[in-house]
């Protein structure tokens, strides 16, 4: 699962737009010579994606009908794309958005056992949806979405960030249609509170920057300890 190490091109690129950023306030977009869009995060989508997400295989959703707990349960959808529940049989879902499948068990129901029936869905887990953390996290690789999954969750999937890690310096990559765009995030931010944890989507690659200052303390920190020793045994 592990990730091939950023190399020292990407380091200072990441650098070099983090200190854009900062410079500019994170209100302006840079355009890199690779085709990449790269904005602040008030430029990031809050949302989670479910809206956009077609049901799959295996999926596992959470059907609610008001006022009618014998119809309200939580389903996997089977290797076919159906579901089954009680009273209605099998009914196929695969394919369907979040609001495309209420609709059709709304409509469903309607037509067989109530009047004006409002159903809601919650897709618990997207079995067919990942996310990549890669850089300086624990454990980098390649992770399963379940559910609404934030930043800080899908991090946390991969032990955290490291000891070398600039938690205040990670990019979220992102392709949307036919343009690839990068996110800056301070995740020191979203753990006080002064910015949103926005949700990852489908093969989102979060990649997390290295402190230089971290790096060369710890650099330090390993010459000085067998220095230090030396002294120990001169005195």
């Amino acid at each position: 699962m592990v990730t091939n190490p950023m190399n020292t091109n990407s380091l200072c690129l990441f650098a070099l737009l983090f200190a854009l950023f900062a410079s500019s306030g994170c209100s302006n977009t840079i355009s890199t010579s690779d085709g990449k869009t790269v904005v602040g995060l008030q430029g990031l989508n809050a949302t989670s994606g479910a809206e956009d997400y077609r049901i799959g295989a295996s999926d596992l959703i959470d059907i609610k009908v008001f006022q009618a707990d014998e119809l309200s349960r939580e389903v996997r959808v089977d290797a076919h794309g159906n579901i089954t529940l009680p009273l209605l049989g099998t009914i196929p879902v695969a394919g369907l958005t979040q609001s495309g499948a209420e609709q059709k068990l709304a409509s469903i129901m309607q037509q067989n056992l109530l009047q004006n029936p409002q159903v809601t869905i919650f897709i618990k887990e997207y079995t067919a949806q990942r996310v990549t953390v890669e850089g300086e996290a624990k454990k980098p690789g390649v992770y399963p979405i379940a559910g609404q999954m934030t930043v800080l969750q899908a991090i946390a999937m991969a032990e955290g960030p490291s000891d070398l890690a600039a938690t205040d310096q990670v990019a979220l990559f992102r392709r949307q249609g036919q343009q690839s765009k990068v996110y800056m995030i301070d995740l020191d931010a979203i753990r006080k509170g002064q910015a949103q944890d926005p949700y990852v989507r489908n093969d989102d690659r979060i990649v997390m920057h290295r402190s230089g200052s971290r790096f060369w303390l710890r650099e330090a920190g390993a010459l000085l300890s067998p220095m230090a020793s030396m002294k120990t045994l001169t005195n």
